[in-house]
């Protein structure tokens, strides 16, 4: 026997639909804090040392947390191609602008300490917020419309033609996701900022991130209401050949409104992701208001990832769909790698995540504690 053919071929799709949650789910909690932490700059700092003691809060791990980035978006390239074709290309500028906030960011956390002038400062931490603001707010406009449907279609050759705009992806159900997103990663900044900091930096990230927690619930609730309502979701109407080779064109799909909660009705274990996406916001809301550090960080966590997995648990097994022609949308069935890829893919991903796991570990283990603002002041043990 072929050693690929160890694990069938619907089989491996399935663990990658669920491995590439996981990776991006990874990414939203830990480089989560740090974008969360960048939008909470100028507000939780008061004064430069302030506004230190919050960069160097996350100083020593915000590159260290790209890393589920860089596999998130790797792991898509090479298991399912035409996913990353349709998404990298048509959202074209939105990756753009994203990619210029993530650039952005080093060069502000290395250049602002370099000149002792109060407006230059100034200028870098603003750098540091909007790094921080665009693509948390794009990275949530696109989930909102790939709930919605994103417009490209197929040719019989497998050619992809986009049909969108970037302003067109700047509508209400976007928009409203793309602030969900802001909210829910300013409460894990505060989160991160109330562990990592004291005094007056603390008791404003725990003011700040109050607020966030509890626009975190209300937006949240109010996208499933109107994902419920108003926006049509999609539902396979022929059979499914789970084994054969990937063609999106080879189905029938139609678009109703509701379709997207058929999953939770279908298999009610999936309703656990978006009730930890509400019950981690409300108890870290609560850890918060008691100053119980760790438990409102992972409730932050738990909330992070519930509502980032709640959007693949209600799409499954769609991937993108197309609002222009429902039967090109592309699905974990019929738009990933060949089975020999995928198998590969997993067994590096076995030997290798579990490393990156445990050095990351490592890291934070070896940087733990809070930062100290006499050594902001003396100029010593600090990073930035």
């Amino acid at each position: 026997m072929i050693l690929h053919q160890l694990v069938d071929y619907d089989t491996l799709r399935l663990i990658w639909w669920a491995l590439i949650g996981v990776l991006l789910a990874s990414y939203a909690i830990t480089d989560g804090f740090d974008l969360g932490v960048g939008m909470l700059l100028p507000f939780a700092g008061r004064d430069d040392v302030e506004r230190r003691v919050v960069i160097n809060s996350i100083g020593p791990v915000w590159e260290g947390n790209q890393v589920w980035l860089i596999l998130g978006g790797g792991a898509i390239f090479a298991a399912w191609p035409q996913l990353y074709a349709v998404a990298f290309s048509g959202f074209y500028l939105a990756m753009f602008a994203i990619l210029a906030g993530l650039i952005l960011r080093p060069v502000a956390f290395k250049f602002r300490s370099k000149r002792d002038e109060p407006r230059w400062r100034s200028r870098w931490d603003w750098v540091l917020f909007f790094s921080g603001l665009v693509p948390t707010l794009i990275f949530g406009v696109a989930l909102g419309n790939a709930l919605q449907g994103v417009p490209f279609r197929l040719a019989p050759d497998m050619r992809i033609f986009y049909d969108g705009s970037f302003f067109g992806l700047l509508n209400p159900f976007g928009l409203l996701c793309g602030l969900v997103s802001v909210a829910m990663l300013v409460m894990h900044g505060s989160a991160w900022l109330q562990l990592k900091t004291q005094g007056p930096v603390a008791q404003r990230a725990r003011r700040y991130g109050s607020v966030a927690a509890l626009l975190t619930i209300v937006l949240y609730a109010l996208a499933g209401v109107l994902l419920w309502s108003y926006i049509g979701g999609y539902r396979i109407t022929s059979a499914i050949d789970t084994v054969g080779p990937s063609n999106p064109l080879l189905k029938t799909v139609e678009v109703h409104a509701g379709a997207w909660f058929s999953n939770y009705a279908a298999h009610p274990w999936t309703r656990a992701a978006p009730v930890l996406g509400l019950v981690g916001a409300a108890g870290a809301l609560l850890g918060l208001q008691l100053r119980r550090e760790l438990f409102t960080l992972l409730c932050s966590a738990l909330s992070v990832a519930g509502i980032v997995l709640s959007v693949g648990a209600s799409m499954f097994p769609f991937l993108l769909p197309s609002s222009i022609d429902p039967r090109a949308s592309l699905t974990v069935w019929d738009s990933s790698s060949s089975h020999l890829t995928l198998f590969i893919m997993l067994v590096v991903t076995v030997i290798f995540v579990p490393i990156i796991v445990a050095y990351t570990s490592w890291v934070y283990r070896v940087l733990w504690g809070k930062v100290d603002e006499q050594a902001i002041r003396d100029e010593s043990a600090h990073a930035y």
